[in-house]
Protein backbone atom coordinates (compact mmCIF):
# COMPACT_ATOMS: atom_id res chain seq x y z
CA UNK A 1 0.00 0.00 0.00
CA UNK A 2 1.62 3.20 -0.77
CA UNK A 3 0.61 7.02 -1.19
CA UNK A 4 0.38 6.97 -5.00
CA UNK A 5 -3.28 8.03 -4.96
CA UNK A 6 -5.93 7.34 -7.63
CA UNK A 7 -3.95 6.12 -10.86
CA UNK A 8 -5.51 5.10 -14.05
CA UNK A 9 -7.54 2.37 -13.52
CA UNK A 10 -7.80 2.49 -9.76
CA UNK A 11 -10.79 0.49 -8.15
CA UNK A 12 -11.16 1.47 -4.58
CA UNK A 13 -13.25 -0.57 -1.85
CA UNK A 14 -15.97 1.70 -2.27
CA UNK A 15 -16.23 2.35 -5.91
CA UNK A 16 -19.70 3.19 -6.70
CA UNK A 17 -20.99 3.78 -2.95
CA UNK A 18 -21.04 6.67 -0.65
CA UNK A 19 -22.49 7.15 2.55
CA UNK A 20 -26.11 7.75 1.76
CA UNK A 21 -25.56 4.03 0.28
CA UNK A 22 -24.81 2.78 3.97
CA UNK A 23 -27.72 4.31 5.10
CA UNK A 24 -30.28 3.08 2.39
CA UNK A 25 -28.29 -0.26 2.77
CA UNK A 26 -29.47 -0.38 6.83
CA UNK A 27 -32.75 0.74 6.36
CA UNK A 28 -33.49 -1.98 3.61
CA UNK A 29 -31.63 -4.75 5.31
CA UNK A 30 -32.46 -3.56 9.09
CA UNK A 31 -35.06 -1.73 8.94
CA UNK A 32 -36.73 -2.20 12.31
CA UNK A 33 -34.23 -3.08 14.26
CA UNK A 34 -33.11 0.31 16.64
CA UNK A 35 -29.71 2.03 15.04
CA UNK A 36 -29.50 5.73 17.64
CA UNK A 37 -30.96 5.51 21.28
CA UNK A 38 -30.72 8.56 22.69
CA UNK A 39 -30.71 8.93 26.66
CA UNK A 40 -30.59 12.49 28.22
CA UNK A 41 -30.09 13.60 31.78
CA UNK A 42 -33.74 15.24 31.58
CA UNK A 43 -36.48 14.03 29.95
CA UNK A 44 -38.09 11.35 27.47
CA UNK A 45 -35.56 9.24 25.55
CA UNK A 46 -35.70 8.47 22.01
CA UNK A 47 -35.09 5.54 19.85
CA UNK A 48 -34.53 5.46 16.03
CA UNK A 49 -34.92 2.37 14.02
CA UNK A 50 -32.70 2.09 10.91
CA UNK A 51 -35.93 2.84 8.39
CA UNK A 52 -36.42 5.64 10.71
CA UNK A 53 -33.04 7.28 10.58
CA UNK A 54 -32.97 6.77 7.11
CA UNK A 55 -36.57 8.39 6.83
CA UNK A 56 -35.47 11.50 8.77
CA UNK A 57 -32.26 11.98 7.49
CA UNK A 58 -33.72 12.17 3.69
CA UNK A 59 -36.16 15.06 4.92
CA UNK A 60 -33.63 17.05 6.71
CA UNK A 61 -31.58 16.99 3.54
CA UNK A 62 -34.53 18.08 1.84
CA UNK A 63 -34.91 20.88 3.85
CA UNK A 64 -31.28 21.89 3.44
CA UNK A 65 -31.52 22.08 0.04
CA UNK A 66 -34.44 24.05 0.21
CA UNK A 67 -33.13 26.48 2.46
CA UNK A 68 -30.55 26.59 -0.61
CA UNK A 69 -27.78 24.53 0.99
CA UNK A 70 -25.88 22.91 -2.14
CA UNK A 71 -23.26 19.71 -3.46
CA UNK A 72 -20.07 21.56 -1.64
CA UNK A 73 -21.09 24.16 0.65
CA UNK A 74 -19.93 23.64 4.36
CA UNK A 75 -22.44 23.28 7.05
CA UNK A 76 -20.92 23.84 10.50
CA UNK A 77 -22.66 22.07 13.35
CA UNK A 78 -21.86 23.21 16.70
CA UNK A 79 -23.48 20.54 18.91
CA UNK A 80 -23.38 18.76 22.33
CA UNK A 81 -24.42 15.11 21.74
CA UNK A 82 -27.53 14.92 20.77
CA UNK A 83 -29.50 13.20 17.96
CA UNK A 84 -29.74 16.21 16.10
CA UNK A 85 -25.88 16.21 15.36
CA UNK A 86 -26.00 12.89 14.19
CA UNK A 87 -28.97 13.56 11.93
CA UNK A 88 -27.60 16.63 10.31
CA UNK A 89 -24.25 15.07 9.84
CA UNK A 90 -25.55 12.63 7.20
CA UNK A 91 -28.01 14.58 5.93
CA UNK A 92 -25.26 16.85 4.67
CA UNK A 93 -23.53 13.64 3.39
CA UNK A 94 -26.70 12.83 1.74
CA UNK A 95 -27.28 16.35 -0.11
CA UNK A 96 -23.36 16.01 -0.81
CA UNK A 97 -22.20 19.34 1.43
CA UNK A 98 -19.47 18.74 3.90
CA UNK A 99 -20.37 19.29 7.40
CA UNK A 100 -18.14 20.62 9.53
CA UNK A 101 -18.34 18.87 13.11
CA UNK A 102 -16.62 22.02 15.97
CA UNK A 103 -15.36 21.25 19.42
CA UNK A 104 -18.61 22.98 21.83
CA UNK A 105 -15.65 24.24 23.86
CA UNK A 106 -13.89 26.52 21.82
CA UNK A 107 -13.60 29.99 22.30
CA UNK A 108 -15.67 32.82 20.07
CA UNK A 109 -12.04 33.83 17.97
CA UNK A 110 -11.61 30.64 17.53
CA UNK A 111 -15.26 29.83 16.35
CA UNK A 112 -14.72 32.73 13.93
CA UNK A 113 -11.72 31.03 12.67
CA UNK A 114 -13.43 27.27 11.92
CA UNK A 115 -16.54 29.36 9.81
CA UNK A 116 -14.06 32.05 8.04
CA UNK A 117 -11.58 29.36 7.24
CA UNK A 118 -13.93 26.78 5.86
CA UNK A 119 -16.50 29.14 3.91
CA UNK A 120 -19.06 28.07 6.27
CA UNK A 121 -22.59 28.84 4.55
CA UNK A 122 -24.74 27.92 7.40
CA UNK A 123 -24.84 26.18 11.25
CA UNK A 124 -26.39 24.12 13.05
CA UNK A 125 -26.15 25.09 16.63
CA UNK A 126 -28.35 24.18 19.91
CA UNK A 127 -30.04 27.55 22.61
CA UNK A 128 -26.40 27.75 24.66
CA UNK A 129 -24.27 28.33 21.71
CA UNK A 130 -26.44 30.58 19.48
CA UNK A 131 -25.42 33.81 20.80
CA UNK A 132 -21.70 32.63 20.27
CA UNK A 133 -22.44 31.58 16.96
CA UNK A 134 -24.70 34.50 16.13
CA UNK A 135 -21.86 36.71 17.00
CA UNK A 136 -18.37 35.14 15.87
CA UNK A 137 -20.15 33.17 12.40
CA UNK A 138 -20.86 36.92 10.55
CA UNK A 139 -20.95 34.99 6.92
CA UNK A 140 -23.32 32.32 7.37
CA UNK A 141 -26.48 32.63 5.13
CA UNK A 142 -28.84 31.19 8.26
CA UNK A 143 -28.65 29.60 11.57
CA UNK A 144 -30.78 26.97 12.52
CA UNK A 145 -31.27 26.13 16.51
CA UNK A 146 -32.46 23.21 18.46
CA UNK A 147 -34.69 22.92 20.74
CA UNK A 148 -32.35 21.89 23.52
CA UNK A 149 -31.67 23.73 26.54
CA UNK A 150 -35.01 23.60 28.13
CA UNK A 151 -36.55 25.10 25.33
CA UNK A 152 -34.52 28.42 24.91
CA UNK A 153 -35.41 30.41 21.89
CA UNK A 154 -33.65 30.70 18.93
CA UNK A 155 -30.62 32.70 18.74
CA UNK A 156 -31.29 36.59 19.07
CA UNK A 157 -29.71 39.51 17.21
CA UNK A 158 -30.44 38.75 13.49
CA UNK A 159 -33.24 37.96 11.56
CA UNK A 160 -35.52 35.32 10.53
CA UNK A 161 -33.85 34.01 7.57
CA UNK A 162 -30.76 33.81 9.44
CA UNK A 163 -32.16 32.30 12.98
CA UNK A 164 -34.83 29.86 12.79
CA UNK A 165 -35.88 26.28 14.90
CA UNK A 166 -34.19 23.38 13.90
CA UNK A 167 -37.68 21.11 13.20
CA UNK A 168 -38.47 23.76 10.56
CA UNK A 169 -35.71 22.08 8.32
CA UNK A 170 -37.29 18.28 8.81
CA UNK A 171 -40.87 20.33 7.75
CA UNK A 172 -39.93 22.25 5.19
CA UNK A 173 -40.14 19.47 2.58
CA UNK A 174 -40.52 15.64 2.00
CA UNK A 175 -38.57 12.93 0.33
CA UNK A 176 -34.48 13.21 -0.04
CA UNK A 177 -32.57 14.93 -2.90
CA UNK A 178 -30.65 12.10 -5.23
CA UNK A 179 -27.23 12.62 -7.14
CA UNK A 180 -24.59 10.17 -8.34
CA UNK A 181 -22.51 8.48 -5.49
CA UNK A 182 -19.31 10.06 -5.47
CA UNK A 183 -16.96 7.96 -3.24
CA UNK A 184 -13.87 10.74 -3.09
CA UNK A 185 -16.23 13.79 -2.53
CA UNK A 186 -15.93 15.15 0.87
CA UNK A 187 -17.82 14.63 3.13
CA UNK A 188 -16.77 15.98 6.77
CA UNK A 189 -14.04 18.31 8.07
CA UNK A 190 -12.77 18.06 11.63
CA UNK A 191 -10.52 20.76 13.02
CA UNK A 192 -7.21 19.13 14.76
CA UNK A 193 -4.40 20.50 16.78
CA UNK A 194 -1.15 20.40 15.23
CA UNK A 195 2.35 21.90 16.34
CA UNK A 196 1.19 25.08 14.34
CA UNK A 197 -1.03 28.16 16.06
CA UNK A 198 -4.01 27.45 14.20
CA UNK A 199 -6.09 24.01 14.16
CA UNK A 200 -5.85 22.20 10.54
CA UNK A 201 -9.23 21.51 8.73
CA UNK A 202 -8.88 17.49 8.42
CA UNK A 203 -10.92 16.60 5.10
CA UNK A 204 -12.27 13.02 4.89
CA UNK A 205 -13.68 12.13 1.85
CA UNK A 206 -16.68 9.70 1.66
CA UNK A 207 -14.61 6.44 1.07
CA UNK A 208 -12.84 7.55 4.38
CA UNK A 209 -16.03 7.76 5.98
CA UNK A 210 -16.63 4.52 4.38
CA UNK A 211 -13.48 2.79 5.55
CA UNK A 212 -13.33 4.11 8.87
CA UNK A 213 -16.82 2.48 9.07
CA UNK A 214 -15.81 -1.06 7.64
CA UNK A 215 -12.32 -1.01 9.45
CA UNK A 216 -13.34 0.29 12.87
CA UNK A 217 -16.78 -2.54 12.86
CA UNK A 218 -13.69 -4.84 11.77
CA UNK A 219 -11.14 -4.20 14.65
CA UNK A 220 -13.74 -3.89 17.14
CA UNK A 221 -15.19 -7.03 15.89
CA UNK A 222 -18.57 -5.52 16.34
CA UNK A 223 -21.71 -7.84 15.20
CA UNK A 224 -25.54 -6.99 14.70
CA UNK A 225 -26.67 -7.68 18.16
CA UNK A 226 -24.24 -5.42 19.69
CA UNK A 227 -25.07 -2.55 21.00
CA UNK A 228 -22.57 0.21 21.43
CA UNK A 229 -22.66 3.20 24.52
CA UNK A 230 -21.56 6.21 23.29
CA UNK A 231 -20.27 9.50 25.81
CA UNK A 232 -17.52 11.00 23.66
CA UNK A 233 -18.32 13.73 22.16
CA UNK A 234 -19.55 13.54 18.61
CA UNK A 235 -17.38 16.20 16.61
CA UNK A 236 -14.41 13.80 17.40
CA UNK A 237 -13.05 10.91 15.54
CA UNK A 238 -13.74 8.46 18.51
CA UNK A 239 -17.57 8.56 18.49
CA UNK A 240 -17.80 9.81 14.92
CA UNK A 241 -16.44 7.03 13.45
CA UNK A 242 -15.09 4.31 15.83
CA UNK A 243 -18.77 4.47 17.14
CA UNK A 244 -21.61 5.75 15.05
CA UNK A 245 -20.23 4.85 11.61
CA UNK A 246 -18.95 1.06 12.82
CA UNK A 247 -22.30 0.58 14.17
CA UNK A 248 -23.71 1.62 11.27
CA UNK A 249 -21.73 -1.04 9.22
CA UNK A 250 -22.24 -3.85 11.26
CA UNK A 251 -26.03 -2.99 11.55
CA UNK A 252 -26.04 -2.97 15.47
CA UNK A 253 -27.69 -0.56 18.18
CA UNK A 254 -25.55 3.04 20.06
CA UNK A 255 -26.64 4.23 22.39
CA UNK A 256 -26.28 8.49 22.87
CA UNK A 257 -25.42 10.51 26.20
CA UNK A 258 -25.13 13.86 26.32
CA UNK A 259 -21.50 13.73 27.73
CA UNK A 260 -19.74 11.10 30.21
CA UNK A 261 -21.63 10.51 33.53
CA UNK A 262 -19.47 7.78 36.34
CA UNK A 263 -22.96 8.53 38.28
CA UNK A 264 -25.06 7.14 35.01
CA UNK A 265 -22.91 4.59 33.16
CA UNK A 266 -23.77 1.38 34.88
CA UNK A 267 -27.54 2.38 35.11
CA UNK A 268 -27.72 3.06 31.36
CA UNK A 269 -25.48 0.41 30.42
CA UNK A 270 -27.61 -2.31 31.97
CA UNK A 271 -31.11 -0.63 30.57
CA UNK A 272 -29.63 -1.05 27.06
CA UNK A 273 -28.02 -4.35 27.59
CA UNK A 274 -24.84 -2.57 26.32
CA UNK A 275 -22.10 -5.02 24.71
CA UNK A 276 -19.03 -2.27 23.37
CA UNK A 277 -17.79 0.91 25.18
CA UNK A 278 -15.06 2.99 23.30
CA UNK A 279 -13.92 4.91 26.26
CA UNK A 280 -10.70 6.84 27.14
CA UNK A 281 -8.29 6.87 30.51
CA UNK A 282 -9.98 9.72 32.07
CA UNK A 283 -13.21 7.97 32.05
CA UNK A 284 -11.39 5.12 33.33
CA UNK A 285 -10.40 6.52 36.20
CA UNK A 286 -13.86 8.25 37.28
CA UNK A 287 -15.72 4.71 36.98
CA UNK A 288 -12.90 3.30 39.16
CA UNK A 289 -14.14 5.89 42.31
CA UNK A 290 -17.80 4.82 41.28
CA UNK A 291 -19.79 1.11 42.99
CA UNK A 292 -19.74 -0.99 39.93
CA UNK A 293 -22.32 -3.79 39.25
CA UNK A 294 -21.55 -7.48 39.67
CA UNK A 295 -23.00 -8.45 36.42
CA UNK A 296 -23.25 -6.58 33.09
CA UNK A 297 -23.43 -7.39 29.49
CA UNK A 298 -20.19 -6.03 27.93
CA UNK A 299 -17.91 -8.02 26.26
CA UNK A 300 -15.11 -5.35 25.30
CA UNK A 301 -13.84 -1.55 25.68
CA UNK A 302 -11.58 -0.09 23.52
CA UNK A 303 -8.84 2.48 24.92
CA UNK A 304 -5.62 3.88 24.89
CA UNK A 305 -4.26 0.88 26.29
CA UNK A 306 -4.85 -2.77 26.64
CA UNK A 307 -5.72 -5.10 29.36
CA UNK A 308 -5.08 -2.18 31.85
CA UNK A 309 -5.37 -3.37 36.01
CA UNK A 310 -8.69 -1.94 36.14
CA UNK A 311 -10.14 -5.02 33.60
CA UNK A 312 -9.92 -7.02 36.61
CA UNK A 313 -12.09 -4.90 38.55
CA UNK A 314 -14.19 -3.90 35.87
CA UNK A 315 -14.70 -7.48 34.67
CA UNK A 316 -13.97 -6.93 30.92
CA UNK A 317 -11.68 -7.17 28.54
CA UNK A 318 -10.18 -3.87 27.14
CA UNK A 319 -8.40 -4.15 23.68
CA UNK A 320 -5.78 -0.71 23.19
CA UNK A 321 -5.43 1.53 20.21
CA UNK A 322 -3.55 4.04 18.39
CA UNK A 323 -5.52 6.05 15.62
CA UNK A 324 -5.35 10.30 14.50
CA UNK A 325 -8.11 12.42 12.87
CA UNK A 326 -6.13 11.75 9.84
CA UNK A 327 -6.42 7.85 9.42
CA UNK A 328 -10.70 7.66 10.61
CA UNK A 329 -9.57 4.10 12.04
CA UNK A 330 -7.02 2.26 13.85
CA UNK A 331 -3.16 2.09 12.38
CA UNK A 332 -2.53 0.11 15.94
CA UNK A 333 -5.06 -2.08 17.69
CA UNK A 334 -5.23 -4.57 20.08
CA UNK A 335 -6.40 -8.04 19.68
CA UNK A 336 -9.42 -9.37 20.74
CA UNK A 337 -9.25 -12.81 20.62
CA UNK A 338 -5.32 -13.34 22.07
CA UNK A 339 -3.94 -11.80 25.44
CA UNK A 340 -2.14 -8.51 24.84
CA UNK A 341 1.08 -7.49 26.59
CA UNK A 342 -0.66 -4.57 29.62
CA UNK A 343 -0.32 -1.46 28.81
CA UNK A 344 0.28 -1.92 24.94
CA UNK A 345 -1.51 -0.12 22.21
CA UNK A 346 -1.74 -3.35 19.68
CA UNK A 347 -0.34 -4.20 16.57
CA UNK A 348 0.64 -2.90 13.14
CA UNK A 349 -3.09 -2.86 11.90
CA UNK A 350 -3.00 -4.84 8.55
CA UNK A 351 -4.40 -2.39 6.47
CA UNK A 352 -2.06 0.08 6.64
CA UNK A 353 2.02 0.61 6.40
CA UNK A 354 3.43 1.29 9.75
CA UNK A 355 7.38 2.18 10.50
CA UNK A 356 9.14 3.14 13.40
CA UNK A 357 12.63 4.78 13.30
CA UNK A 358 14.84 5.57 15.72
CA UNK A 359 17.16 8.75 15.87
CA UNK A 360 19.50 7.57 13.49
CA UNK A 361 16.95 7.23 10.57
CA UNK A 362 17.40 2.97 11.11
CA UNK A 363 14.85 0.34 12.19
CA UNK A 364 14.09 0.37 15.53
CA UNK A 365 14.70 -3.09 17.93
CA UNK A 366 12.60 -4.82 20.27
CA UNK A 367 12.90 -2.45 23.71
CA UNK A 368 13.58 0.78 21.76
CA UNK A 369 11.58 3.80 21.09
CA UNK A 370 11.21 5.81 17.79
CA UNK A 371 9.06 7.83 15.35
CA UNK A 372 5.67 6.55 14.41
CA UNK A 373 4.77 6.77 10.86
CA UNK A 374 1.94 5.24 8.86
CA UNK A 375 1.39 5.32 4.81
CA UNK A 376 -1.77 4.80 3.28
CA UNK A 377 -3.63 5.68 0.54
CA UNK A 378 -5.02 9.77 0.51
CA UNK A 379 -9.08 10.27 0.22
CA UNK A 380 -9.58 6.32 1.36
CA UNK A 381 -7.26 5.10 4.20
CA UNK A 382 -5.87 8.46 4.97
CA UNK A 383 -7.49 12.01 5.40
CA UNK A 384 -7.90 13.17 1.81
CA UNK A 385 -6.30 16.87 2.41
CA UNK A 386 -5.75 19.68 4.91
CA UNK A 387 -8.75 22.12 4.09
CA UNK A 388 -7.17 24.71 1.95
CA UNK A 389 -3.48 24.08 3.44
CA UNK A 390 -1.46 22.34 0.63
CA UNK A 391 1.92 22.82 2.25
CA UNK A 392 0.74 21.70 5.37
CA UNK A 393 -0.22 18.62 3.58
CA UNK A 394 2.90 17.69 1.93
CA UNK A 395 4.92 18.93 4.36
CA UNK A 396 3.14 16.51 6.92
CA UNK A 397 4.02 12.99 4.72
CA UNK A 398 8.03 12.14 4.30
CA UNK A 399 9.40 11.53 0.47
CA UNK A 400 8.22 7.76 1.01
CA UNK A 401 4.86 8.51 1.07
CA UNK A 402 4.99 8.20 4.87
CA UNK A 403 2.48 10.25 7.08
CA UNK A 404 4.52 11.97 10.02
CA UNK A 405 2.53 10.87 13.60
CA UNK A 406 4.38 13.17 15.62
CA UNK A 407 4.30 10.32 18.54
CA UNK A 408 6.85 8.16 19.34
CA UNK A 409 6.76 4.61 20.26
CA UNK A 410 8.41 1.23 22.01
CA UNK A 411 8.47 -2.17 20.19
CA UNK A 412 7.87 -4.91 22.06
CA UNK A 413 8.65 -8.58 21.72
CA UNK A 414 6.25 -10.17 18.88
CA UNK A 415 5.59 -7.13 17.03
CA UNK A 416 3.75 -5.19 19.94
CA UNK A 417 3.66 -1.99 20.27
CA UNK A 418 3.82 0.60 23.33
CA UNK A 419 2.61 4.44 23.11
CA UNK A 420 5.96 6.36 24.56
CA UNK A 421 4.95 10.25 24.47
CA UNK A 422 3.63 12.57 22.01
CA UNK A 423 5.68 15.34 19.84
CA UNK A 424 7.32 17.59 22.48
CA UNK A 425 4.88 20.65 21.87
CA UNK A 426 1.95 18.72 22.30
CA UNK A 427 -0.40 17.81 25.15
CA UNK A 428 -3.21 15.86 25.74
CA UNK A 429 -5.75 17.31 28.29
CA UNK A 430 -8.80 15.38 29.20
CA UNK A 431 -8.81 13.25 25.58
CA UNK A 432 -8.20 16.52 23.77
CA UNK A 433 -4.95 17.45 21.50
CA UNK A 434 -3.78 20.57 22.60
CA UNK A 435 -0.84 22.27 20.79
CA UNK A 436 1.50 24.26 23.43
CA UNK A 437 2.32 26.98 20.34
CA UNK A 438 -1.41 27.78 20.29
CA UNK A 439 -1.54 28.74 23.84
CA UNK A 440 2.11 30.13 23.33
CA UNK A 441 0.59 32.57 20.53
CA UNK A 442 -2.65 33.43 22.25
CA UNK A 443 -0.74 34.86 25.53
CA UNK A 444 1.90 36.73 23.55
CA UNK A 445 -1.00 38.90 22.11
CA UNK A 446 -0.65 40.77 25.51
CA UNK A 447 1.77 43.59 24.70
CA UNK A 448 3.64 43.57 28.77
CA UNK A 449 4.50 40.14 27.78
CA UNK A 450 7.77 39.66 25.74
CA UNK A 451 8.13 35.59 25.43
CA UNK A 452 5.71 32.70 26.74
CA UNK A 453 6.63 28.50 26.68
CA UNK A 454 4.01 26.25 27.40
CA UNK A 455 4.94 22.80 28.61
CA UNK A 456 2.55 19.87 30.06
CA UNK A 457 2.36 18.72 33.90
CA UNK A 458 0.79 15.33 34.77
CA UNK A 459 -2.61 15.43 36.35
CA UNK A 460 -3.89 12.45 37.96
CA UNK A 461 -7.65 12.56 35.75
CA UNK A 462 -6.69 14.59 32.85
CA UNK A 463 -3.19 13.18 31.60
CA UNK A 464 -1.94 16.68 31.32
CA UNK A 465 -2.49 20.04 31.65
CA UNK A 466 -0.84 23.44 30.46
CA UNK A 467 1.72 25.52 32.28
CA UNK A 468 3.06 28.31 31.06
CA UNK A 469 6.15 30.33 31.71
CA UNK A 470 5.65 34.51 30.92
CA UNK A 471 8.70 35.99 30.61
CA UNK A 472 7.15 39.78 31.23
CA UNK A 473 8.63 42.85 29.29
CA UNK A 474 11.68 44.47 31.86
CA UNK A 475 11.60 41.16 33.77
CA UNK A 476 9.69 40.39 36.85
CA UNK A 477 10.00 43.45 38.40
CA UNK A 478 9.01 45.79 35.87
CA UNK A 479 5.73 43.91 35.89
CA UNK A 480 2.08 44.62 37.10
CA UNK A 481 1.19 42.71 40.15
CA UNK A 482 -1.94 41.01 38.27
CA UNK A 483 0.35 40.06 35.03
CA UNK A 484 -0.84 36.24 36.24
CA UNK A 485 -4.13 37.09 36.58
CA UNK A 486 -4.15 38.84 33.31
CA UNK A 487 -2.64 36.24 31.28
CA UNK A 488 -5.59 33.85 32.42
CA UNK A 489 -8.34 36.50 31.52
CA UNK A 490 -6.92 37.02 28.09
CA UNK A 491 -6.68 33.48 27.40
CA UNK A 492 -10.52 32.71 28.33
CA UNK A 493 -11.36 35.19 25.63
CA UNK A 494 -9.54 33.32 22.82
CA UNK A 495 -9.15 29.93 23.86
CA UNK A 496 -11.07 26.40 24.67
CA UNK A 497 -11.91 25.63 28.36
CA UNK A 498 -9.51 22.87 28.18
CA UNK A 499 -6.53 24.82 26.57
CA UNK A 500 -6.47 27.47 29.12
CA UNK A 501 -3.14 27.31 31.80
CA UNK A 502 -3.65 25.76 35.06
CA UNK A 503 -0.84 27.87 36.14
CA UNK A 504 1.52 31.00 34.98
CA UNK A 505 4.92 31.40 36.15
CA UNK A 506 6.53 34.71 35.55
CA UNK A 507 9.91 34.07 35.21
CA UNK A 508 13.01 36.87 34.75
CA UNK A 509 14.48 34.37 31.98
CA UNK A 510 13.65 31.13 30.20
CA UNK A 511 16.48 28.64 29.86
CA UNK A 512 18.19 28.24 26.16
CA UNK A 513 19.75 25.14 24.31
CA UNK A 514 21.14 25.15 20.64
CA UNK A 515 20.90 28.57 18.48
CA UNK A 516 18.82 30.09 21.80
CA UNK A 517 16.23 27.82 21.02
CA UNK A 518 13.94 27.44 24.53
CA UNK A 519 14.65 24.40 26.04
CA UNK A 520 11.30 23.16 27.05
CA UNK A 521 12.98 20.18 28.79
CA UNK A 522 14.29 22.12 31.31
CA UNK A 523 10.97 23.59 32.28
CA UNK A 524 9.15 19.93 32.50
CA UNK A 525 11.70 18.79 34.25
CA UNK A 526 10.64 22.15 36.65
CA UNK A 527 7.11 21.08 36.43
CA UNK A 528 7.44 17.60 37.23
CA UNK A 529 9.96 18.39 40.23
CA UNK A 530 7.39 20.82 41.33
Amino acid sequence: MTMRGLERGYVGPFAGIDVPWLVALRARSRRDHPFLIWEPFEGPGESLSYGAFHDRVGRLAAGLARRGLVPGDFLLLHLDNCLEIVLAWYAAATLGAVAVTTNTRSSGEELAYFAEHCGAAAAITQPAYAELVNAHCRHIKWLAVTAHDAGAPPATGRGPDRASAFAGLLAEATGSPRRPPEPMAPVGVQYTSGTTARPKGVVWTHANALWGAKVNAAHEELRPEDVHLIYLPLFHTNAQAYSVLATLWAGASAVIQPRFSASRFWSVAAKHRCSWNSTIPFCTRALMEHERPRQHSFRLWGSAVSEPPSDALFGVKTIGWWGMTETMTHGIVGEVSQPNPPLSIGRAAAEYDIRILGEDAGAVAPGETGELSIRGIPGVSLFKEYLNDPRATAESYDSEGFFRTGDRVSLLAEGFIRFADRSKDMLKVGGENVAASEIEQAILGLPDVAEVAVVAKKHKMLDEVPVAFVLPRGGIAAASPDLAERVLAHCRGKLADFKLPQEVRLVDALPRSTLEKIAKAELRKLVAES
